[in-house]
């Protein structure tokens, strides 16, 4: 098993795209790249810490290969935008590519490149990849959000505007 790690704007948004599909073994939203230890989501969302949200993937690179992770992460962010994601504004919710070994990085730079130069969008892709830092586990009731609540989830996905970028440039 190997980890991959990616922030997207709101974790919970980050989760349905990966989850059930043949070799990813888990899913847990986190906090990751900020100085402060063991942070807990009302200090991370006041954007002060340097935490990123982001999803932390366990996954069988023999049945789902890390290129078809970020085949799958592209088109959930605006990677054009450094202030945020979509309704979620703030350094914690901006997005990268986190690496775990060399592999990874030329990996995610790679398909960075080619989110690039694809011509989709008209500013250019300031997702970052970045080493992976120490993750945070996020509290209980962030795991799994979507399926917790899912009407809340569903009403804030339907407001943040995630849905409709995702439909108009992928």
């Amino acid at each position: 098993m190997e980890q991959a790690m990616f922030a997207g704007g709101c974790f919970w948004c980050m989760v349905t795209p990966f989850e059930e599909l043949p070799g990813i073994q888990g899913i847990v939203s986190g906090y990751a790249g900020g100085t402060v230890e063991n942070p807990t989501y009302e200090q991370v969302k006041t954007g002060t810490t340097g935490h990123y949200e982001v999803v932390q993937i366990t996954y069988d690179p023999a049945l789902f290969p890390y290129s078809r992770l970020l085949e799958l992460f592209w088109p959930q962010i605006d990677p054009t935008d450094d202030g945020g994601q979509f309704q979620d504004r703030g350094a914690q919710y901006r997005t990268a590519v986190f690496y775990y070994n060399e592999e990874q990085r030329l990996a995610a730079l790679a398909s960075r490149d080619q989110v690039a130069a694809s011509g989709r969008f008209e500013g250019p892709v300031v997702t970052e990849i970045l080493p992976a830092p120490r993750f945070y586990r996020a509290e209980e009731y962030h795991q799994d959000y979507h399926k917790k609540n899912p009407k809340h989830y569903k009403e804030d996905r339907e407001q943040s505007g995630r849905d409709t970028f995702i439909a108009e440039h992928w």
